[in-house]
Parts: structure tokens; C-alpha cells; sequence
């Protein structure tokens, strides 16, 4: 069963009264997109807030799909996002006349989550995910020992990520090898809370969720060590975590997290602050929420793509798995790419 995007929106500002008493001219940062990016921008404005109380922020969760949708026509300032923007979006914004810069802000390690009443799994092959989730397996892998003859004959219940969703489509260019390429029958949302709560009493559950939301709910949940035999790194299965993301060995479930602001909307004091306090603050920000931030170096790099005004994307084809953002910036200061 698949549930619809959700579309919550939450104000913040630095105090009651300010909420209250807000003028229809009150300088205004609309942001809409990503929940697993949600609780890094949640607490960046509300911080904001604390500093510039007479701005109004709003935040939105339509998915990172939905967030690109209104970026691209308009309708906000600032959409975050879980993947890189794709080709059909980059579109959509030109034909707009929408140019915008890509700002990656956080690291997120995808995490692979059972229930703690689930007394079998504690670690999984990249290619055992691969045959839980690839298209064939739909109506035809539905049961656990299906995976592994080891594992028990019980119902095997997936849950993860909806289709509108960057945590759904990097999740798939890592494990099945193509984005958006999946089973269908399976529980999804757009709300991470809803994969948590559908996970924690079920023992056959198994689902995926950004490395925040597992943190959270350690009590409820249980990673799995990911072992990406493929890549020969010799690690073994690996736990997610600030530092196994970081180094690079939680692989292929590590990812960049992004927020993409309009460049006209950039002009905007209000906006330009805003961007200014998440590339400045937003390091013990994004570790409060369960997040892996950037080193300093790294976030001045990110920086500099707002301070000249490179706008357009580092990732011209989509989400690419394993990627080094410092190579990048520096190919993209060389000029080589």
C-alpha cells in the first residue's frame, strides 16, 4: 500500500508574539522538500529565528519531488533535497527561467532498520537487499528465508521510502543499480515516522530510512550491518555511523544531503542571510539532529559557490554512489568538469 506525499507545513520564528503579529510584508524564506532533510532545516530556522525575528520562515515536507515541483515553478525560495536535482528537473527550471545553486550541507549514512523483536538479522549482503528489492522480487520474494536459507520461514514485510522521495531513488541507484527502480509492493511514505512506527513492533519488518531518523529511535530499532561485497574494501559488514559515514566505509548507503536555493531569490537580504547562517552554523545543527556534518574546509568550499554565484549542479546525470565532494569542488574550481 502506498500512502500520498505528505505536505505539512511548519512557521517558526523567535518568539510567540512575532508569529502573531507578523505583517503581510514581513520579509518571508519559503522552504519546501526533503523529511529526512526536514529536522536539519527545522532547527537552522529556528535558530534564524532567535537572530531575525522579524523574518518569517516557512518549512514544507512534500518530499524531495514535490520540494523540486515548486522550486522549479516558483513557488519557494529554497527547496532540500536527499539526491542531486535529476535531468527532468533540471528542465523543468530552465524552462521556468529558474537558475539556482547547489549547496550540500550534511552527510547521511541510508540505514537499514529491523525491529528489536526481530532475533535473526544482523547484518545483510548488498546483493541480498538487491534480491529483497529489485522489480522481480515483487509478489515473488515474500518470504525471509527466500534471502538467506538460514533466516526463518515468516512473511517477509518491507517498508521504506515513497517513490517521490530522494531517500527512495538514492536507495535504488545504490542497491538495485538504477534510480527509481524498484518492487511496488511494499509500505512507503513519504514521512519517515510512519516507515518507524509501521517497523518497530513487526519482527518480520525490514525497512530504509536516513541515518537521523534511525538515531532517534534507537530504542525502536535495530541497524544492520551493510557488507558491500562488490566493493572488495575488505571491511566486512558495517554498522552506520558519524564515523564510519565520515570515512568513508558504510558503503554504498553514504550520501550527500542538499539545499538548493533560487538565485533570484538569493538577492533577497533575507534569503542571503538565511543561506549565509546554514553554511556557517549548521555543523552542530546538523550533528543535534542526528546528521554527520561536513569538516569546516568543506562547508567553505560550499561557500564559495554562493559568494561567485555558480549556479547549476555538480551532478549532471543524478545521484552518483560513493562520490567525494572535495573532488568535485576541486575539479569544478580547475575548470575540469
Amino acid at each position: 500500500m502506498r500512502a500520498g506525499p505528505l505536505t505539512a507545513t511548519v512557521m517558526l520564528c523567535g518568539c510567540t508574539a512575532a508569529c502573531l503579529t507578523w505583517s503581510s510584508t514581513a520579509p518571508r524564506v519559503q522552504i519546501d522538500g526533503s523529511s529526512t532533510v526536514y529536522p536539519i532545516m527545522e532547527a537552522v530556522a529556528e535558530e534564524f529565528g532567535k537572530v531575525q525575528r522579524e523574518v518569517q520562515i516557512t518549512v514544507g515536507i512534500s518530499g524531495t519531488g514535490g520540494g523540486f515541483k515548486k522550486f522549479c515553478s516558483g513557488e519557494v525560495d529554497i527547496t532540500d533535497a536527499s539526491r542531486p536535482i535529476k535531468p527532468v528537473e533540471i528542465k523543468a527550471c530552465a524552462a521556468n527561467d529558474i537558475a539556482y545553486i547547489e549547496l550540500p550541507v550534511a552527510f547521511d549514512g541510508l540505514s537499514v532498520v529491523v525491529s528489536p523483536l526481530n532475533s535473526w538479522a544482523y547484518e545483510i549482503t548488498v546483493e541480498e537487499l538487491k534480491r529483497m528489492w529489485e522489480p522481480p522480487a515483487q509478489n515473488t520474494i515474500t518470504r525471509w528465508n527466500q534471502i538467506r536459507p538460514s533466516w526463518p520461514d515468516q512473511p517477509l514485510n518491507l517498508f521504506g521510502a515513497g517513490v517521490d522521495s530522494g531517500t527512495y531513488d538514492y536507495f535504488t541507484a545504490a542497491i538495485v543499480g538504477e534510480e527509481h527502480s524498484s518492487r511496488g509492493d511494499y509500505t512507503s511514505s513519504e514521512d519517515d515516522n510512519v516507515v518507524v512506527q509501521g517497523i518497530m513492533n513487526d519482527e518480520n519488518a525490514i525497512g530504509f530510512l536516513g541515518f537521523a531518523y534511525y538515531d532517534q529511535n534507537r530504542n525502536k530499532l535495530r541497524a544492520l550491518a551493510v557488507d558491500d561485497q562488490l566493493a572488495d574494501n575488505g571491511q566486512g559488514a558495517v554498522l552506520p555511523s558519524p564515523e564510519t559515514v565520515r570515512n568513508g566505509t558504510y558503503q554504498p548507503l553514504s550520501r550527500p544531503l542538499f539545499v538548493y536555493v533560487r538565485d533570484q531569490s538569493l538577492q533577497r537580504p533575507e534569503v542571503h542571510d538565511f543561506v549565509h547562517f546554514i553554511l556557517t552554523r549548521a555543523g552542530p545543527l546538523v550533528a543535534e539532529v542526528g546528521y554527520i556534518p561536513f569538516p569546516d574546509p568543506l562547508y567553505q568550499l560550499v561557500w564559495e559557490r554562493v559568494a561567485s554565484r555558480r549556479t547549476g549542479t555538480l551532478f549532471e546525470h543524478g545521484s552518483q554512489v560513493g562520490v567525494s565532494l572535495e573532488a568535485l569542488f576541486h575539479e569544478e574550481r580547475e575548470g575540469t568538469r
